[in-house]
């Protein structure tokens, strides 16, 4: 009873019974004719692992793609617990593909697998349901709307948001904290950030090039949405203080409602945007951060992440406890000089590879179109159209956070008494981050060959490699449906990937601790569409003094086999490394100018996400006010004492992640976050909840900000705005009230 594997499609109806003895059946109804399957298991004995598969949409001529649908994990399943889940998918689905695993009693009380597992199921169901094409849908809407209401106000945002933030509107008489070119690093600083290195190479290794064109669609749409959003904002923002406002989406509905006669409905939709804010802040705005540069400080100097997280808690905790002044003076001075470095850079691997970009920018259209996607080679195992999009479209909205409603907060500090002003330098936002800096990073990543890299290193033949059946490390007993590899020491590195690596003369280039894969041709992958998979594994040194790999598992009901190089019948042996967000630009970099990634992106990683978590925690901050201004405590004592607290335990967090990346779990030593996708999933949830909770206040009060917008741009066409000539740059950065 040690394992048990299922694979079979099935037509609209599948249901699990319990029998007397309370041991688990399977029964499949499949157009009237009932089928028995699999072996039967006490549920005390283990944990049954069960994996939906479903077709996105109704059949077509074209044949169907399958998509994963829902993934969960129980102890004992009811048909009623069942049926409330699968009528939902086959709304939408012509099949569905159930595979279940059984893991035993043994594994579970032996390793940290069946909370982990419980945990991850429960995020990425509740992110399936935030991140569904609904959501995406309704942004890109609402993005479309906003640019036609704005005409175009993309425009203006290029042109007459470039004087706002040069300081020729700049009034020290104007209620705020900060000027506008402040708020802008500011609001920067938490976008231009680690989303722009390592989100856009996840995106590009996992969604292809297409992902790119995607990622530009977002970005030119957030543009309107940003401007809308942070209107909004300025409009509603409390400057009562005028040395130190407050807004953002939630002071928007709750004094929109106020404005209704509906203020106790305002103030509870406010403080449900406010608990999704602080899920945003403790996801994307500090773990994926934190884990980053843990991830490429260890990847490349050694450090345990643990260091990397005691430095980061003390940077950023000596900042955030200044307060806003304090993280606008701090993120005027990073951003610049980080945004400065790191386009100088990319600009310079670009030149090396001028003749390479009109291919490229070609790859990238044809691809985000479904045109002419480009095919599996190396490291790279393809991708759907569907996929690459929905790769683009997410990565876009992490890095620009159009939508989330979380710029607004630092855009509302701004000295201005002309709430659209700021709106339209909100809009030059996502023009930095997207089309700028995150095109720079995706055309270093594709022109220098990275993301379809060939293999570090390669066995000598087939005897090399052996693919066995899994068995449990406890009990010896084989896993059905689960393999893993046997391989040799691994072979010393290529002559170029010594090289990329600047490994010594008679070094092999392998690094203790680093992630490779081995790419072997298995059950069909529902998020590419091909049937590549990869195997990953951890490189160590044995007691000979070799390198060897500890090879994780791959579930496929199907027998794994080698990949057959299509070009000349070839049988693929390759070791690739398992480069993944910050660490793959970084390797971009280095395949161009050795040894630049390694410098280069270490330094813009700490400065991005430095930069990135002072401004977040900022937008945390302002959450928490809010919860004091409702239960009455406003900017009191209590208040103050609550924001202090938030500011520690923000801090704390960092540490915590940083932890958390290492191999410290179980007695089988696993890392808690351990890869890019299981990153991924935390950032993911919080930006679903953030866009469910602010997509419908951007809609309930567009009408207002958009109004605003068309009688601000009535009196700049007629000159009745005043202004003045450009102050001292040294002056507009440094935040010097202009006289």
């Amino acid at each position: 009873m040690c394992g048990f594997g299922v694979g079979i499609s099935i037509g609209w109806i599948m249901c699990f019974t319990m029998d007397a003895k309370a041991r688990l059946s399977e029964r499949i109804i499949n157009q009237g004719m009932e089928l028995q399957f699999g072996e039967r298991v006490d549920p005390s004995d283990g944990l049954l692992l069960v994996e939906l598969f479903g077709t996105l949409g109704k059949r077509s001529d074209r044949g169907t793609k399958n998509v994963v649908v829902t993934r969960w994990h129980t102890e004992a399943y009811t048909e009623a617990g069942l049926l409330a889940i699968l009528p939902p998918i086959c709304e939408y689905g012509t099949s569905i593909t159930a595979r279940g695993t059984f893991v035993p009693a043994s594994t579970l009380n032996s390793t940290n697998f069946g909370d982990r597992m419980a945990l991850n199921d429960i995020i990425n169901s509740i992110n399936g349901i935030l991140f569904s094409p609904l959501t995406v849908y309704a942004l890109l809407l609402t993005g479309l709307v906003f640019t036609a209401w704005s005409i175009f106000g993309q425009y203006r945002a290029l042109t007459h948001g470039v004087a706002i933030v040069r300081g020729k509107y700049d009034d020290h008489d104007d209620p705020g904290a900060i000027n506008h070119f402040q708020a802008l690093s500011a609001a920067l600083s938490a976008t231009v950030g680690l989303g722009n290195i390592a989100g856009v190479a996840i995106a590009v290794a996992l969604g292809g090039p297409g992902a790119i064109f995607w990622m530009w669609v977002i970005g030119i749409l957030g543009m309107a949405i940003k401007m809308t959003e942070v209107t909004q904002s300025m409009l509603f923002r409390n400057t009562d203080d005028p040395e130190n406002p407050h807004g953002g989406p939630m002071f928007v509905v709750k004094e929109g409602f106020k404005q209704w006669g509906m203020a106790p409905i305002g103030a509870i939709i406010g403080a449900i945007f406010v608990v999704t804010l602080i899920i945003s802040a403790i996801t994307g705005g500090n773990m994926f951060q934190a884990w980053n540069v843990a991830d490429i400080t260890f990847t490349y100097f050694g450090i345990p992440q643990v260091v990397t997280g005691i430095v980061l808690t003390l940077i950023v905790g000596m900042v955030i406890i200044g307060g806003i002044k304090r993280i606008g003076a701090v993120a005027g001075k990073i951003v610049p000089f980080m945004c400065a470095m790191y386009v100088i850079a990319a600009l310079v691997v670009l030149f090396a590879n001028f003749s390479d970009i009109p291919a490229m920018f070609m790859l990238i259209v044809k691809s985000g179109l479904g045109i002419d996607s480009p095919d599996p080679y190396g490291a790279f195992l393809g991708g759907t159209f569907i996929y690459a999009a929905m790769w683009g479209v997410k990565r876009a909205l992490f890095s620009s956070e159009a939508g989330q409603g979380s710029s607004p907060i630092a855009h509302s500090a701004a000295k201005t008494d002309e709430p659209v002003r700021e709106g339209i330098v909100a809009g030059l936002e996502p023009f930095i981050d997207t089309i700028v800096v995150c095109t720079l990073t995706a055309l270093v990543i594709l022109s220098t060959g990275a993301y379809n890299r060939s293999a570090e290193s390669d066995f000598a033949g087939i005897e090399s490699v052996q693919i066995v059946q899994a068995v449990d490390s406890d009990t010896g007993a084989p896993i059905a449906d689960t393999w893993t590899l046997e391989t040799q020491p691994l072979p010393r590195m290529s002559a170029e990937s010594r090289v990329i690596r600047q490994t010594p003369e008679h070094g092999s280039g392998w690094r203790a601790g680093e992630t490779v894969f081995f790419v072997v041709a298995a059950d069909v992958d529902p998020n590419t569409g091909r049937d590549l998979r990869k195997i990953s594994g951890t490189v160590n040194v044995n007691e000979n003094d070799e390198w060897v790999v500890s090879w994780n598992s791959l579930e496929s009901v199907m027998k794994p086999h080698f990949r057959v190089h299509a070009e000349d019948g070839s049988v693929d042996l390759g070791v690739y490394g398992d480069y993944s967000g910050a660490s793959m630009t970084a390797y971009a970099f280095d395949r161009q100018f050795p040894g630049l990634g390694k410098w280069l992106v270490s330094i813009a990683a700490w400065l991005f996400a430095i930069s990135t978590m002072i401004s977040w925690s900022y937008y945390g901050e302002q959450g928490i006010y809010y919860f004091g201004t409702m239960f009455g405590g406003g900017n009191g004592p209590k208040t103050k004492s609550a924001v202090f607290i938030y500011k520690i335990i923000y801090s704390l967090l960092i540490l915590i992640t940083t932890i958390l990346a290492m191999p410290l779990f179980g007695p089988d030593k696993k890392a808690f976050i351990a890869t890019d996708h299981e990153l991924d999933m935390w950032t993911t949830l919080g930006l679903g909840v953030m866009l469910v909770a602010n997509i419908p206040i951007m809609w309930l009060f567009g009408a207002k900000a958009m109004k605003a917008y068309h009688e601000y741009n009535k009196r700049l066409k007629n000159g009745e705005l005043d202004s003045h000539s450009a102050p001292p740059i040294v002056d507009v950065v440094e935040g010097k009230d202009v006289e």
